[in-house]
């Protein structure tokens, strides 16, 4: 076990060496957590063989996409679908990466009387009033961007002016090293990400994204195939009882056969008031023992997601398991996630069927299914605060002890215009962990609908947002009606 730290040290150099090898040249460097439809259309193209599939680890890099894009023929034979979702990316991914040197300016006002329970990929407003202005100029290898935006407070986020989705990012060999409030999404899901996801505000960090997932050429790594990685490290800022906690995330998505797609993720928390500040000793350090318990607290995830087409219809299925524990098999303490979705072409549209479950109440083992922990998911012993940022869980959006189950249908037109429902059966916390859950005070059952529908203009988007549900979560009781309304302007 003496040598474990060393050969995972080298691992890790040959890993940042492969990181930052050579590869091509694009500007701003990914598309961005947010948009279902733009997911759909490169979901589509992954069916179709068309892309590689890395597609769950967002942002995602428009290197390894718009290299595939550009080979010549690369549609041919094609059915229209999936060459009108080519020309959809192919066009938003030429305007991200547009380098004209100039500032571009946009602002986006999100307003709604009641925010949503559920907070899934394409989520939005945290609060009831939010607004942003931001400001980007991207040049051949750099991309800086300055969001300053204003929102209302709530009972754990008392920060009403912030710099969310600022960030500045430089293109060195084949990745991009960044700084700034950037916002992940970790795993195949739609509605829930277990570890990493948009569910609570993005903090301040530091990191490295592969920007192309050109396989490696050597005989004893080209069996990945095409393969994505990025690590990162982040000040957990605000209230906190163990302040100055800091955070990192590695995550590794590689296609080695077509159509499959395996996702390891690693996250910690580290440091912090009480707690001793050694980040290497720690990060190396893999015991979790009665008699050697972990300094830090550490969760790890695997999720694996295949994709194909079967007779014209584009599908996927996929699973998320997250362990919050060291073993991934012996007393892991595992959350579930499992999906699928189906795309049906139609003369000028294409519809998406997604149909979800998440489960938070953590398994003993990783298939030990009722064989239960409460209160377990998300908290640690050592860290009182848990994987949460300014009271909101770092992945799943209704936290520990609770199940989420989801069906969505999604269509959008022949002039870009999505029309999106979507039914949630969300049970919250549970009566064996009463007050372990911060979203509510008491375990509850809620039924919501939402009927949305996204308008793209060449510099205006608008979004309508309707919900209703039964309950919600304790203090409150009973039936609630909300309405969101969503505009972005490009100045």
């Amino acid at each position: 076990m003496a040598c474990l730290p060393k050969l995972t040290a080298s691992l890790i150099g040959c890993f940042f060496l492969a990181l930052i090898g050579s590869g091509p040249l694009h500007a701003s460097p990914w598309a961005e957590v947010g948009d279902t439809q733009l997911r759909s259309d490169i979901n589509i193209l992954a069916a179709a063989g068309i892309i590689d599939d890395v597609t769950t680890q967002w942002p995602i890099p428009w290197g390894g996409i718009l290299q595939r894009l550009d080979e010549p023929n690369v549609l041919d034979g094609q059915p229209d679908y999936v060459r009108t979702a080519a020309k959809r990316v192919r066009s938003q991914g030429d305007a991200q990466q547009t380098e004209t040197g100039q500032v571009h300016y946009n602002a986006t006002l999100d307003l709604t009387n009641m925010p949503d329970v559920v907070r899934g990929f394409d989520a939005s407003g945290r609060q009831d009033i939010q607004g942003t202005v931001s400001a980007e100029l991207t040049t051949r290898s750099t991309s800086i961007r300055l969001s300053l935006g204003a929102k209302d407070a709530n009972h754990l986020d008392h920060q009403t002016l912030v710099l969310d989705g600022s960030y500045i990012a430089q293109r060195v060999g084949n990745a991009a090293i960044y700084a700034g409030y950037l916002t992940h999404w970790w795993g195949p899901g739609w509605f829930s990400a277990l570890s990493l996801s948009n569910n609570a505000r993005p903090f301040p960090q530091v990191g490295i994204s592969r920007l192309s997932t050109t396989p490696f050429e050597s005989s004893w790594l080209s069996w990945i195939g095409p393969w994505q990685a990025e690590f990162f490290a982040g000040w957990l800022d605000g209230p906190r009882i163990a302040k100055n906690t800091l955070y990192d995330g590695l995550r590794v998505t590689f296609n080695p056969l077509p159509g499959l797609e395996i996702g390891l993720a690693r996250t910690d928390e580290l440091c912090g008031t009480g707690h001793p500040c050694k980040p290497l000793a720690t990060y190396f350090d893999f015991r979790n023992s009665p008699q050697h318990p972990s300094r830090t607290n550490d969760e790890g995830v695997i999720d694996i997601r295949y994709t194909n087409d079967f007779a014209g219809f584009p599908f996927e299925v996929y699973t998320q398991e997250m362990n919050e524990d060291s073993n991934p098999i012996y007393h892991s303490g595992t959350s579930h996630l499992f999906g699928a979705s189906l795309w049906i072409p139609l003369t000028d549209s294409t519809a998406r069927f997604t149909i979800e479950y998440t489960d938070s109440i953590a398994t003993r083992d990783i298939f030990s299914f009722g064989n239960d922990f409460y209160a377990f998911t998300y908290n640690d012993y050592k860290y009182a605060d848990g994987m949460r940022y300014r009271g909101d869980a770092l992945g799943f959006s209704l936290d520990n002890d609770s199940r989420l189950a989801s069906l969505q249908a999604s269509l959008v037109d022949a002039r870009n215009i999505t029309y999106t429902l979507t039914y949630h059966r969300a049970s919250i916390s549970s009566p064996n962990s009463i007050g372990a859950n911060p979203i509510t005070t008491g375990p509850v059952n809620i039924n919501i609908g939402e009927a949305r529908l996204s308008v793209p203009f060449t510099r205006l988007s608008f979004q309508v947002i309707g919900r209703l549900q039964d309950d919600q979560p304790r203090p409150d009781h009973g039936f609630a009606a909300s309405i969101e309304s969503i505009v972005s302007i490009d100045l």
